[in-house]
């Protein structure tokens, strides 16, 4: 006969120990880090701000019951919304990542840190509201900055060695861990229940990659992270309120994380908590497109010009990648809807190709039943450079490297061109600052008028100001 099981409650895993410590402990004192996520705060809000164009996105925000108005609840930038932090959360983090637009982190994982934002900024402002209403201090958009370098940080040094998307799951399971994490300290809880918090979000159910890939690619993948981080605050909620954790819930043979969801390893980390995400961060400034096709793109408007007119006498395309973009977005075949194409490597070069742009407008049907389009992929081969690959995942270089050249019927020939570290890089970050702050100009004038407009920009771009202002006063500003 087998011994029976232990029903001594064990230690809590050194993982839930080791994010509570960083949230309850870790001060905040990089001004890299500070000012980064300033950048990062608004950029991540004008391109919700775009998002609002969208139907297929602002069906999706507001109340679950229409009409319904939270008394001191958290408003929705862009709208006239004002919901419990926990549908908010979801709002927010719907409209920000719904054009895939916002920043990224590549690594053995990939993702988006500022998803988090959804829970951090929808919680913060709830609180403010609340605390404002009964005589009390609000909380400050520095509480807001430091909140998103810590869950960028959670997110992404988990993602650095360890692949979820090898085993089915997507990556907005980080998101929920970060944003449970920073959504709790927050709240106020104590050192045992953010433990308590986190130990929830693992034990969770997690989504599957499913809508990422063919064949059944679609829109669940621009709003799978607003219900991550919702879920977030809604878990934190719950430890609030005295919810048990589950204490071995990574390590418990059998039933832990470990042995049912990845194939019984245990995480591996790199290197600490500190703000090393965030300074880091890639910012997607010149196209709404995949990451690993930012370069692709770029390499593509170069060649525009020598190709425009030479469409038909094109023979093949060669894009050498890398080995995480080939896995992702290298597709053949029908592209069913603007989530397909927006994760296809082929579609987004021969846009650049043929227009000389790549906008959020042309996922839409009515620039994709272009014929040129679809006879231009058909001639595109990815292959892949194995420095590329190597060249990703170095944490000195974190390069995203794609190049591009075009043989035509003729015999003749482009050049090869390469691009190895996009606009958004940190290797390119004063090159890239003044787009990025153009396009939060250009996504303010989406929605607001001039005046309005110009008070968000005076405040957004005064980081000392800005870290000093309440937050639900921050808010206040983007409501229409």
């Amino acid at each position: 006969m087998s011994a029976p099981l232990s029903n001594v409650r064990p230690a809590p895993d050194q993982v839930l120990v080791d994010i509570a410590r960083y949230v309850d402990q870790f001060p905040i004192d990089s001004q890299e880090a500070l000012t980064t996520a300033r950048n990062c705060l608004i950029d991540t809000l004008g391109c919700g701000l775009e998002a609002l164009s969208y139907p297929a996105c602002t069906k999706l925000m507001g109340p679950i019951v229409p009409g319904t108005i939270v008394p001191h609840g958290a408003k929705v930038p862009g709208t006239q919304f004002q919901l419990d932090p926990v549908h908010a959360a979801f709002n927010i983090g719907c409209m920000i990542r719904w054009l895939d637009f916002n920043d990224t982190w590549l690594a053995a994982e990939w993702g988006h840190p500022s998803d988090n934002l959804g829970g951090i900024l929808a919680t913060a402002d709830w609180l403010s509201r609340n605390q404002v209403a009964v005589g009390k201090a609000p909380l400050t958009m520095r509480t807001v900055l430091e909140g998103m370098i810590k869950a960028h940080e959670i997110q992404g040094v988990l993602a650095l060695e360890n692949s979820f998307n090898r085993v089915g799951l997507d990556h907005v399971l980080l998101v929920k861990v970060a944003s449970t994490a920073v959504v709790a300290k927050m709240l106020g809880l104590s050192f045992d229940e953010i433990v308590n918090a986190v130990s929830l979000a693992w034990v969770d159910g997690q989504s599957l990659r499913t809508y990422r890939h063919a064949p059944n690619t679609g829109s669940r993948k621009s709003w799978a992270a607003g219900d991550a981080t919702s879920r977030a605050v809604r878990l934190a909620l719950m430890a609030q309120k005295g919810e048990m954790g589950y204490p071995s819930v990574l390590t418990a043979k059998t039933w832990g994380f470990y042995d049912v969801l990845f194939k019984g390893q245990p995480f591996k980390f790199q290197r600490p908590y500190g703000s090393y995400v965030m300074e880091n961060v890639l910012f997607k400034i010149s196209f709404p497109a995949e990451f690993h096709a930012q370069t692709a793109v770029e390499c593509a408007l170069k060649l525009h010009d020598q190709v425009k007119n030479r469409l038909d006498q094109v023979e093949r395309v060669v894009i050498t990648t890398h080995e995480s973009a080939i896995r992702i977005i290298d597709k053949k075949g029908p592209l069913n809807n603007p989530a397909d194409r927006d994760h296809c490597i082929q579609y987004m070069s021969a846009i650049g190709l043929i227009f000389g742009r790549l906008t959020a407008a042309d996922y839409e049907d009515s620039v994709a039943s272009d014929p040129r389009i679809d006879a231009l992929r058909d001639k595109m081969t990815c292959v892949e450079n194995a420095d590329y690959s190597k060249d990703y995942l170095d944490p000195n270089k974190r390069s995203i490297a794609n190049a591009i050249q075009i043989f035509f019927k003729d015999g003749t020939q482009t050049e090869n061109v390469v691009v190895e570290y996009p606009i958004g890089h940190r290797r390119r970050r004063a090159e890239g600052i003044p787009h990025l702050e153009a396009k939060f100009r250009t996504n303010l004038a989406r929605r607001f008028p001039a005046r309005q407009q110009q008070a968000i920009l005076a405040l957004a771009l005064d980081q000392a100001r800005l870290e000093n202002t309440p937050v639900h006063e921050f808010v206040d500003l983007f409501v229409i």
